[in-house]
């Protein structure tokens, strides 16, 4: 049996710490020593009845040793219990008949009943045997006192605030228990997220890095050497060396297009930036998303792929999270020096003034407009947002392309002014 003044939980599904453990002994050391107080009394006063007390105070004290060792009273639903105090009732109603000393047995009952049933039968149950115990006292007493009313009175509601006190706190214990591990939890969780967002991060700095140096590098190798060839007469001994070193060159400039592919975020291993962005689109929790693509694609950059998509993703987040929108619009624009995504809701808006130029939000701090921006102005682009409370919100990224991606490319590759098919081909 667990502590008398337990948590409101089942018995079954909880554990005994070392407190429950000392007050369930203190219970039972109650019990017993009542009982052989009783037995005492008797024995030492020669009362008339002392075998029927000794007799009562044995069949007590046996139910209350079975339904400690009984599983079923500790089970749920209560049956067991409530049978088992039934039991303890009868015998104690014995012992009441045969001495007054049954009395004093009233007090750990009323733990047991509260421990034992719901509330409000446990408190139901503590005053049947407060009346009880009046009742017992009042039979073998010649004079009726004040303290024959009051002692068993006081002593149930005495009980009732003891186990009502400690359920309280053990309640707050829980709710304390489960915040610290909701807090580990979540701690756990930022950091997970951290470690991705982090590895993310340098993935794209070095598919960023690679592009910018050794890729477009070689490609400047590339070229020299193919003017170099054109420049040379046929036949020259130097045109054997400038065509290996040309093709060395276009094999690292291979192998470096295949770092910057295995770089490139997830979303945009299987396909071009306009597919990433339709199975964003797609997959959005909540409001309707249509995808859009205007003009004629091209291949852009991985920084710029990379930087359009996460503009598209954070945004959509803030949409879903906070805009409390029915639709939202992506629309991603091909221009002949630029390219132009914008993402369009119909939720309830904010003042894009209330947000602080340092701040990582938009009023409640979930915005992200200032990473968003960041991403935008690193590769030298224009990044706005427009909005009103309860006019939707509008946020548009407008990105200068490199020369070489001014005129339209294939993803394959493309054909020099020379017709040669191994020119410069951007990544």
């Amino acid at each position: 049996m667990t502590s008398p003044a337990a948590s409101p939980l089942p018995p079954a599904t909880r554990a005994l710490t070392p407190v429950s453990k000392v007050l369930r002994l203190c219970l039972h050391a109650l019990l017993f020593g009542l009982l052989a107080l009783a037995a005492g009394r008797a024995v030492a006063d020669s009362a008339p009845r002392a075998g029927w007390v000794i007799a009562a105070c044995a069949v007590l004290a046996a139910v209350y040793v079975g339904g400690v060792r009984a599983p079923a009273v500790h089970s749920s639903p209560r049956a067991g219990a409530a049978l088992w105090l039934t039991g303890l009732g009868a015998a104690w109603a014995g012992l009441l008949v045969a001495s007054s000393d049954g009395l004093w047995i009233a007090f750990p009952l009323y733990f047991l009943e509260l421990h034992l049933l719901r509330l409000r039968w446990g408190v139901a149950a503590v005053a049947v045997t407060a009346c009880a115990a009046i009742g017992g006292y009042v039979a073998h007493s010649d004079a009726v006192t004040p303290g024959a009313f009051l002692g068993p009175l006081l002593g149930g509601a005495v009980a009732v605030a003891t186990v009502l006190g400690y359920q309280a706190l053990y309640g707050e214990s829980e709710r304390r228990r489960e915040l610290i591990e909701e807090l580990i939890t979540t701690r756990a969780e930022l950091a997970a997220a951290e470690r991705s967002a982090g590895i993310l991060a340098e993935r794209e700095r070095l598919a960023r890095e690679i592009h910018d140096t050794l890729a477009q590098g070689l490609s400047s190798i590339q070229l020299l050497l193919r003017a170099a060839e054109r420049a040379l007469p046929q036949g020259a001994p130097a045109l054997e060396h400038i065509g290996r070193a040309r093709e060395a060159a276009q094999d690292n400039l291979a192998e470096a297009r295949r770092f910057v592919r295995a770089l490139t975020p997830p979303d945009l291993e299987h396909g071009s930036l306009a597919a990433a962005l339709e199975r964003l689109s797609a997959g959005v929790p909540g409001p309707r998303v249509r995808f859009s693509l205007s003009g004629s694609p091209r291949v852009l950059p991985t920084p710029y792929e990379v930087a359009l998509l996460r503009i598209a993703q954070s945004a959509l987040a803030n949409v879903v999270r906070h805009a409390r929108a029915g639709r939202a619009e992506i629309t991603l624009t091909f221009m002949d020096a630029s390219v132009t995504l914008d993402i369009v809701d119909d939720g309830h808006g904010f003042d894009p003034a209330s947000v602080a130029p340092g701040s990582s939000g938009a009023g409640d701090g979930g915005f992200g407009l200032p990473a968003m921006r960041s991403r935008a102005e690193t590769l030298g682009g224009l990044f706005t947002v427009e909005s009103d409370p309860g006019q939707g919100t509008a946020v548009a990224v407008t990105l200068p392309l490199p020369l070489e991606h001014v005129e339209p490319l294939q993803r394959a590759g493309h054909v020099d002014r020379a017709g040669h098919p191994d020119a410069v081909e951007a990544l």
